[in-house]
């Protein structure tokens, strides 16, 4: 990765805690208001106090958010919306016109390819799903002219493969085409594609960002300028943008994303580790195993290897469904990232949507969100979820 500018040397840690964040003016309250408001009055006509009107447009507590986002993923623009999915909708929008060709990972996010298949490719978009972890593989399948957007997830939802960022950045960018990152797995703290290449990174904010499972947003991020603009008028048009509060939820989330963050990935290590050993598990899917195809890419890209895992049960389908209903401290749930443990089934549960299609999940796959619990609790959880209790117990 190249050298950043002195500019840009301020921790991550640093920026997560006081990017956008100057103490209140009037009170002097070292954490951003919740600015409860709809409209704003203005000094005459056309003349904005402090540069808002109307809160959907902007807001200062979403400000204090977008711009704390910015910073964390090394752009210049940040822009957070209601959801992941109205994230990624405005950014669609945006990017691609009807009779474009956009390529998707064929394991993406059960969401994601819903509202490429169902919605957008309804007016006119061409949605290819390919393998992402060859690049090659990838610049095959861009037609010069037509492919206007790569779409990449990196580690993929939910079979945690891992995309060489920089590689099909050079080989789109070659092609004229644009490359969004969802950014949701890795989090800025561990993964920063802008600064690989890509020209948007989305977050479910719901997820790692927030961090405590209490609150529903979206995020887009550019490091340019033109674009984020572009990026700023879709919000504003179609206004699927985050209210103060979720805002300030986030915002608070983010200030202790790195502490959180290396505890998830330490937890997640030695689950991964344990079910590697584990008869009942017929293969562990986590970029920090030597065995993961995608590990020494991971390991070049990334800080540390994430929080999420998933695995096949040897015994097939019923028995991974068994298994998602045995666990105790490990609470059966959709959505993830949050400081609490959850395990789902993808087949039955975030990935429906893409069943009988090419981007179908294995029926015995489980995914876990590995939280920040006691580590020995969560493996002994799973043991005597898979069948297998340690002894003496």
């Amino acid at each position: 990765m190249t050298e950043q500018p002195a500019a840009d040397r301020t921790g991550f840690e640093t920026l997560a805690i006081h990017a956008g964040q100057e103490p209140d003016p009037t009170t002097g309250a070292v954490v951003p208001p919740i600015y409860a408001t709809s409209t704003y009055a203005q000094d005459g006509v056309g003349g904005l106090r402090s540069g808002y009107e109307y809160s959907r447009s902007a807001n200062p507590t979403r400000t204090a958010l977008e711009e704390c986002l910015a910073a964390l993923e090394g752009g210049v623009r940040g822009l957070a919306f209601a959801s992941g999915l109205a994230a990624e909708d405005a950014v669609i929008r945006a990017l691609t016109r009807p009779g474009d060709q956009v390529l998707l990972p064929n394991d993406a996010y059960g969401g994601t390819y819903r509202q490429f298949a169902q919605l957008h490719q309804r007016w006119g978009l061409e949605i290819t799903p390919v393998p992402i972890t060859d690049p090659q593989t990838v610049a095959a399948a861009i037609t010069p002219g037509r492919t206007t957007l790569v779409w990449l997830e990196t580690p993929t939802n939910p079979l945690l493969n891992v995309a060489d960022i920089a590689a099909i950045a050079d080989a789109a960018h070659q092609a004229g085409a644009k490359v969004v990152v969802d950014n949701t797995f890795a989090t800025p703290y561990l993964q920063q594609p802008l600064r690989l290449g890509a020209d948007v990174v989305v977050h479910s904010t719901t997820k790692y960002c927030g961090g405590h499972s209490d609150v529903v947003g979206g995020a887009a991020i550019t490091a340019d300028v033109d674009l984020g603009e572009r990026l700023a008028w879709h919000q504003n048009a179609i206004g699927g943008v985050a209210g103060p509060f979720d805002a300030w939820l986030v915002l608070r989330g983010l200030k202790t994303l790195a502490l959180r963050m290396d505890r998830h990935c330490a937890n997640a290590a030695r689950i991964a580790a344990h079910l590697q050993d584990h008869p009942g598990v017929a293969e562990v899917l986590y970029p920090g195993l030597d065995s993961h195809p995608g590990h020494d890419l991971a390991a070049r890209q990334m800080r540390h290897f994430g929080g999420m895992i998933s695995f096949r049960v040897a015994a097939g389908e019923q028995a991974a469904l068994d298994v998602c209903g045995r666990t105790k401290t490990f609470t059966l749930g959709e959505s993830l990232g949050g400081v609490e443990s959850l395990i789902e089934h993808p087949g039955r549960m975030t990935h429906m949507s893409v069943a009988g299609t090419a981007l179908e999940v294995p029926a015995d796959l489980i995914r876990l969100s590995v939280g920040i619990e006691t580590i020995d609790d969560l493996i002994d959880d799973l043991d005597q979820a898979l069948g297998r209790a340690k002894p003496g117990h």
